[in-house]
């Protein structure tokens, strides 16, 4: 058992004293003038030894006041000088050091407010790991790029979260970037990074959204050469058209008949080159939406109406499932008639005689579903590249014209197999 110092001091003083009470009462207790006077000396060296260990216990007490407060967290605690040089100098350092902690702590929590304030404000995505690599905060980016709560992200790893965008996230090393497509046109780029707390690394990752601005890069970047082919490409056409339709005209001798027949399809081949480019045109002239009220679900009436026949001949049925009333909304007529036909279009080519495509509406969203030929996983993230085309004889122009239109519009789109094996392009309407 240990035994503290101010145990050990009384025992001694008490000790001490008792020893010389009884040394002076046998050597002088004949002598009553030096036996009282030996009595008064003990009384007063008990005395300075009780002030001794009161002045002792002073610091002691005043340390052990300084250690709660700290312990509680209470800097505004000082101490008052007492007029003793030992115990000032004490004081002194005590009080020097609460202000610089009191200056340390007003400053981090100022700092952790701010930084509290920036991740709330910043519009990139930012998930902060723990020491063990679960997540302890969001901002509302996230919440929102995910649709998903704080508490769905809280207390998780990243695998755990079983989003797909972030599984793609699972090799990236500290440090590191990388871009990622979602949902085939979605572009983020993740950053994954750390900062040192209490001596030890912590992870966070920040997901900016890219799409907009490579959306803006890519179709400057085309749209220069479009116009250029198309400008070149539709003058020499225009001259070599005109020849040829002139010399077909003049060659009425039956024994040029071979002849003009050539002259005729090579004309043909040249119109159907034109109207080649006109598409790829399209594209670059797409002119801002001229939005008004439409009733949607009279549109999608008309359209599968018309897809009828192209789904009749290909031996696919065509379904609607549309709800009673209307469903009014501002949007460009030709521009979403123009989207509806591609995308039904796209759904009837997937399938073969038998199968089945359907043209819902349903809780905002447009969709039309097909149980034809799954989008393979590797496909997905660039059907809507531009110019890209699974299709044999594809030019890749439709979906890039869809995926504009819509953008401009402000609808989300996606276009993805599900695990029931239908594929479905969903639309969902704004506004």
């Amino acid at each position: 058992m240990k035994i503290s110092l101010r145990v050990r001091y009384l025992v001694f003083i008490v000790v001490l004293h008792a020893v010389l009470a009884f040394l002076t009462y046998q050597w002088l207790r004949e002598e009553k003038v030096l036996f009282i006077a030996s009595e008064v000396l003990l009384l007063l060296s008990v005395a300075f030894s009780v002030q001794i260990y009161r002045d002792f216990q002073k610091p002691i007490a005043f340390v052990q006041a300084g250690i709660e407060t700290i312990k509680n967290q209470d800097f505004t605690v000082k101490f008052v000088p007492t007029g003793k040089p030992e115990i000032d100098v004490l004081i002194e350092v005590y009080n020097l050091m609460i202000d610089q902690l009191r200056q340390e702590r007003t400053q981090q929590m100022e700092q952790h407010f701010f930084l509290e304030k920036l991740l709330e404000a910043s519009p990139i995505a930012i998930l902060v790991l723990d020491f063990d690599e679960r997540i302890t905060t969001v901002n509302e980016r996230t919440c929102a790029l995910f649709q998903r709560p704080r508490g769905y992200f809280e207390g998780k790893t990243v695998p755990e979260l079983e989003l797909k965008m972030l599984s793609q996230l699972e090799d990236l090393p500290d440090g590191a970037a990388r871009s990622i497509k979602h949902n085939g046109i979605e572009t983020y780029k993740v950053r994954r990074s750390h900062f040192m707390d209490r001596g030890f690394r912590r992870s966070f990752l920040m997901i900016e959204e890219l799409t907009q601005e490579l959306l803006e890069t890519e179709k400057n970047a085309y749209g220069k050469v479009i116009r250029m082919m198309a400008h070149e490409v539709n003058n020499t056409l225009g001259a070599t058209d005109s020849i040829l339709q002139t010399a077909s005209t003049m060659l009425t001798d039956p024994d040029f008949a071979d002849l003009r027949e050539a002259l005729l399809v090579a004309s043909e081949r040249n119109q159907r080159l034109s109207r080649f480019m006109r598409n790829f045109a399209d594209v670059v002239r797409l002119p801002a939406p001229r939005q008004v009220p439409l009733d949607l679900h009279q549109l999608l009436r008309e359209v599968a109406l018309f897809m009828q026949a192209l789904a009749g001949q290909r031996g696919v049925a065509l379904h609607t499932a549309l709800p009673e009333g209307t469903w009014v909304v501002a949007v460009d007529e030709g521009q979403l008639e123009q989207v509806l036909v591609n995308v039904i279009k796209n759904a009837v080519e997937a399938c073969v005689p038998g199968q089945e495509v359907w043209l819902c509406a349903r809780a905002g969203s447009i969709q039309v579903r097909n149980n034809g030929q799954p989008i393979p996983a590797e496909v997905e993230a660039q059907l809507f590249n531009p110019f890209f085309s699974t299709k044999p004889d594809g030019q890749g122009v439709g979906l890039t014209l869809t995926r504009d239109i819509l953008l401009n519009h402000g609808f989300p789109f996606s276009l993805r197999t599900q695990p029931d094996g239908w594929t479905t392009f969903e639309i969902r309407v704004v506004g």
